[in-house]
This record gives C-alpha cells, sequence and structure tokens, in this order.
C-alpha cells in the first residue's frame, strides 16, 4: 500500500510541476523575445550599447605652451619637473630625487618657500 500512495503522490506533483513549469516557460520566453527584439532595433539603429558608435575615450586637455607652470605636486601623474622646482630644490631633475627628499605629493609653487623635507 505505500508503494500506490507514493506512485499517486509523485503523479500530483508531476501534474501540478508541469503546468507551472509550463505557465513560466510562457512568461519567460516572451520576455526573451522581447528583450532580444529591442536589441536588435537598436542594433538596427546604429546604437550598440547606448554610446554613438566610434567614439573613443577622451583625451585630456594640455596646457599650453605658453603658458608658465606656477604649482607643481610630485605625485603619480607628474611627468616633467619644470624649470622652477629644480631651481628651489638646489639641482634636483627627477621626480624620484624629489619624492625621495620631500616625500609625495609634496606641493611647490612658485615664489613660495619649499615644502619641509620628508
Amino acid at each position: 500500500m505505500p508503494r500506490a500512495a507514493a506512485t499517486f503522490l509523485d503523479a500530483v506533483i508531476d501534474d501540478a510541476v508541469r503546468d507551472v513549469l509550463a505557465r513560466a516557460a510562457k512568461s519567460i520566453a516572451s520576455s526573451i523575445a522581447d528583450l532580444a527584439a529591442a536589441e536588435v532595433r537598436r542594433q538596427l539603429a546604429g546604437k550598440s550599447n547606448g554610446r554613438a558608435p566610434g567614439r573613443g575615450a577622451r583625451r585630456a586637455r594640455r596646457r599650453p605652451r605658453g603658458e608658465e607652470i606656477t604649482k607643481w605636486v610630485a605625485d603619480n601623474r607628474a611627468r616633467r619637473v619644470p624649470k622652477f622646482v629644480i631651481e628651489l630644490t638646489g639641482g634636483l631633475d627627477t621626480k624620484k630625487r624629489i619624492v625621495a627628499k620631500y616625500g609625495a605629493n609634496a606641493v611647490f609653487e612658485k615664489g613660495k618657500h619649499l615644502p619641509k623635507p620628508a
């Protein structure tokens, strides 16, 4: 008798799950179809991910050549050492040497005192 009851329960559960899965599958399939149609429309319009195609990254603006640098910070982005910093530091001409003596993120301003050595 227990085996027949288990078989009956299995059949009832299978029927219930089958109905629920059928309804869920229809809903999921229609959602996927809607998303796919929207993506196809977007591709045909020429936009892949909401951005205009072919746009590169922004370039950093360069300082005009004629403009004089009056403030310089010895940070990771620093490239060249301005002449006024070389003069202020007594001939230290590389960023590594300046950071070794004055520490990272030391601020040098033209016409002002040197920062304290680290």
